[in-house]
């Protein structure tokens, strides 16, 4: 028997049959168990390995974390699970993303709020020099634009292309209803309505040549020029 277990192993992991509970697994397996697990919403799977003391933070071949992939696909409740257990909020995987900075930027506020009630760095930005505010604002996350406010985020972050979370709401929004509400909460929180972009164009020049007249309106009764 003793020489037919390379074999078995060898069978085991080409029919996909390992769980996180064989023998067999290895600590690297296990590790891409959990993530895939994580990804997948098994939260079953996921608290027996929470339970067996998993490696919370191991990263897979993109640098994610189990919370990582559970945060792309917004499994919330997974999410819970793992943050309750510890799992770091601001790990960030191989493109500068972490789970509350993907949260922010995709608007999936249940994990944006869990990751801010568990250590959420407002500081840490992404690949673009943003923080979370600044994506949520351009998608039009109205919701995840509030909490992000109320949670002290710096409003007038410049990232690397120049814009604030008020200009890219202008230049990359639609001028519709969504975006100009986020205006309306960047401005009613203290946003500088004359901050220009690296060519010196402010959010109202924006929104005007772009005709969004609700939003120009604003932006003049908070003094813009």
């Amino acid at each position: 028997m003793r020489g037919r277990l390379p074999t078995l192993f060898a069978l085991l992991s080409l029919t996909g049959c390992m769980t996180m509970t064989d023998p067999f697994v290895s600590a690297a397996q296990a590790d891409t168990l959990l993530i895939s697990a994580a990804e997948s919403g098994d939260t079953a799977a996921v608290s027996e390995k929470i339970a067996r003391e998993a490696q919370l933070d191991a990263r897979d071949e993109r640098g994610r974390t189990a919370l990582m992939a559970a945060t792309h696909a917004n499994r919330i409740e997974t999410a819970r699970l793992l943050i309750e257990a510890g799992a770091d909020v601001n790990a960030k995987d191989g493109i500068e993303d972490s789970p509350y900075l993907y949260a922010g930027a995709r608007g999936h506020l249940e994990i944006l709020k869990m990751t801010l009630a568990h250590g959420a760095d407002l500081t840490s930005t992404n690949r673009y020099g943003g923080t979370a505010l600044i994506p949520a604002a351009e998608r039009g996350h109205v919701e995840t634009v509030r909490v992000l406010i109320e949670a002290g985020t710096d409003i007038d972050h410049v990232n690397k292309l120049g814009w604030t979370a008020l200009l890219e709401a202008v230049i990359l929004g639609d001028g519709g209803k969504r975006h100009v509400e986020i205006t309306r909460l960047l401005v009613d929180a203290g946003a500088d309505v004359n901050l220009a972009d690296n060519d010196g164009v402010t959010p109202l020049q924006h929104a005007r040549q772009r005709g969004y007249a609700e939003i120009a309106t604003i932006l003049e009764k908070a003094g813009a020029r």
